[in-house]
């Protein structure tokens, strides 16, 4: 399964293409985080943060999930776009008509990034709380987790810009410019210091 999304993604096919690699990377985190929850629970040491540690375990395959099914949600929201960028350009009735197509395409095509964007953010949380309670044999996997989650949030957000520069509502294009930039200075800030928290103490 890994071995073909991989090779698919190397091919000269439009998807998966970097919003599927995005949500992937941020699942791969997800798993990361899990790991070190997985190996803090049961041990005598870590009996204080068992139940914590749980249901951050819960809530933690809930946003892996989520991330693996944006990774098909990204390529459903791209043949619209893809069809529409196809149309003819004629005359001014099909360029109207190619216009339209495009504004109603670019809706998904930025939504199902930001999603990701915040499934990302959603992981950090969880990774910030396996970085600080979570077992020490484990930490630098959590660092890992932290890194990879940020990878994937900022290139889903380059989805979103791509896109964006293409909308013609400015109200709409501004709505969706300040989620993203919220969701990039929120997830960037947490993954940095979590990656020093990690650096400071291995």
């Amino acid at each position: 399964m890994q071995s073909e999304f991989v090779e698919e993604l190397a091919s000269a096919a439009p998807t998966p293409g970097g919003g599927g690699a995005s949500a992937y990377c941020g699942a791969l985190a997800s798993a990361l985080a899990s790991m070190v929850g997985n190996l803090t629970v049961g041990k005598k040491r870590y009996a204080d943060v068992e139940d914590e540690v749980r249901t951050s375990l819960g809530r933690l395959e809930q946003i892996r999930e989520e991330l693996l099914s944006l990774v098909d949600a990204d390529a459903e929201a791209f043949q619209p776009l893809a069809a529409a960028y196809r149309m003819p350009s004629g005359s001014p009735e099909a360029i109207a008509a190619k216009d339209a197509a495009l504004q109603g395409a670019l809706i998904g095509a930025i939504e199902v990034p930001l999603q990701i964007m915040e499934a990302c953010c959603a992981a950090l949380s969880e990774t910030q709380l396996m970085a600080q309670k979570g077992s020490r044999m484990a930490l630098s996997d959590a660092g890992v987790a932290a890194v990879f989650a940020k990878a994937a949030l900022q290139g889903a957000s380059l989805n979103v810009r791509i896109n964006l520069s293409s909308m013609a509502d400015e109200a709409k294009r501004s709505a969706y410019a300040e989620r993203m930039d919220a969701l990039l200075a929120k997830g960037c800030a947490l993954a940095d210091a979590i990656y020093m928290s990690v650096v400071d103490e291995v």
